[in-house]
């Protein structure tokens, strides 16, 4: 294939016939060893590592739309394991590890790039707060460090960090191993080697109702007919709750949208990764020359796609303090992604009362940067049928014996 301009043209103009497609879009089997639900970045991880890790398993994704169409596409792509209690750090950088090696994994540009991310501190509190999790991220081997007002400035001197701004910066957590991946590529990445290894992705395949017999999973009615399931694994983001339903589960989720917007694009000039809690916002630049701007979410419950612009104009003026160099810069475009929380800001990655039903949710602001580790562990889950020992805090149980994580101070929604 020629990969000149004018080979790319004339193949475009053409309708692409003579390309390979990445994952062969196919046609539902009469049943499966596992069944995904959700075709984002994290079924679509779970998917690889079951393809991978228990070969001898027939796997499908089933996704209501197209993949990456969901949150996966509609995150603002921050990575960090920077995290205060030791559960949710020993996921989240168990996580990490695995981004820094999945280009190679994955045969496939994610477009990882490790640029560093800074927490800002604008209280007393807040800087208390960033020293108590720096030492125990330190504790658990997680690279981490305090950063001073002067030494901030210094590294990004286009940040306004003055004590008469107003939302005076009075410090920073950083970690250098942290960074940001391209959305995209990684859900494409997952879907053409999970594809690869033999999983079925099936596209425009929406899960209308689960057949249970016997308080254990039988198979899936849905808008492509009815599949036979041996174990569904459901990863379905912020419609979690939805499925749920279907198996006559309630969870402790709340869904919001989660607000972003991005910038037109200009010359690279902010070469890391900024965010606040405290004004719910931040920031970095896309290797398009975008500003990748998340915002705060809805406080109504709901699963609207759409901006809600009072909000962005809120995270706008937060960002236009700490940066007025970015004032003349124009919105190019706005959304909403929607996000499933727990009370504990901690997920759910458990089997379920339902005997071969498991569950994969409640990631609340924090999903995509867990998505290889998410993916890895919640495969392990489900086909030893036995909790991954990193999952094992993150069980549905938690909610009745009251062990829960409390990761709100880590997992706001500076994410």
């Amino acid at each position: 294939m020629n990969y000149s301009w004018l080979g790319v043209l004339k193949a475009g103009l053409g309708g692409n016939q003579s390309w390979t497609p990445a994952w062969p879009d196919q046609e539902p089997r009469e049943g499966y060893d596992v069944v995904i639900i959700g075709g984002g970045g994290h079924g679509l991880a779970t998917a690889y590592y079951l393809a991978r890790d228990f070969p001898g398993k027939k796997v499908a994704v089933l996704e209501k739309g197209y993949i990456g169409g969901g949150n996966t596409g509609r995150n603002t792509t921050i990575v960090r394991s920077n995290y205060l209690w030791d559960e949710a750090a020993d996921l989240y950088e168990h996580a990490l590890k695995l981004w820094e090696d999945l280009s190679e994994e994955l045969d496939y540009n994610v477009m990882f790039s490790q640029r560093g991310v800074y927490n800002l501190g604008h209280s007393l509190q807040d800087m208390r707060d960033i020293e108590r999790r720096v030492n125990a991220n330190q504790l658990n081997g997680i690279d981490a460090e305090v950063v001073s007002t002067t030494e901030l400035k210094q590294r990004i001197p286009i940040m306004e960090t003055g004590a008469h701004t107003r939302y005076p910066v009075l410090g920073a957590s950083f970690q250098p191993r942290g960074g940001v991946a391209r959305h995209d590529a990684v859900a494409w990445g997952f879907a053409r080697a999970a594809a690869a290894r033999g999983v079925d992705i099936i596209q425009n395949c929406e899960v209308h109702a689960l057949d249970i017999e016997a308080g254990r999973i039988r198979g899936l009615d849905t808008s492509r007919g009815y599949i036979r399931a041996g174990q569904v694994g459901s990863v379905a983001a912020g419609h979690s709750s939805v499925i749920a339903a279907m198996a006559g589960l309630r969870l402790p989720l709340e869904s919001h949208p989660l607000q972003a917007f991005v910038s037109e694009p200009m010359k690279p000039v902010l070469h890391t990764v900024v965010m606040s809690n405290g004004v719910h916002g931040y920031v970095s630049q896309s290797d398009k020359g975008d500003l990748v701007i998340g915002a705060g979410i809805d406080s109504y419950s709901g699963y609207s796609q759409r901006g809600s612009p009072h909000l962005i104009d809120h995270a706008a003026a937060a960002i236009l303090q700490l940066f007025p160099v970015f004032s003349r810069a124009k919105i190019n475009r706005q959304w909403g992604g929607i996000v499933d929380v727990c009370p504990d800001a901690c997920p759910i990655i458990s089997p379920t009362p339902v005997e071969g039903l498991y569950f994969n949710c409640g990631w609340g602001t924090g999903g995509f940067k867990a998505t290889p580790g998410s993916g890895h562990v919640f495969a392990h889950t489900i086909g030893q049928d036995s909790p991954h020992p990193l999952a094992l805090p993150f069980h549905l149980d938690r909610f009745t014996t009251g062990a829960l994580i409390d990761e709100h101070g880590a997992a706001g929604v500076a994410h």
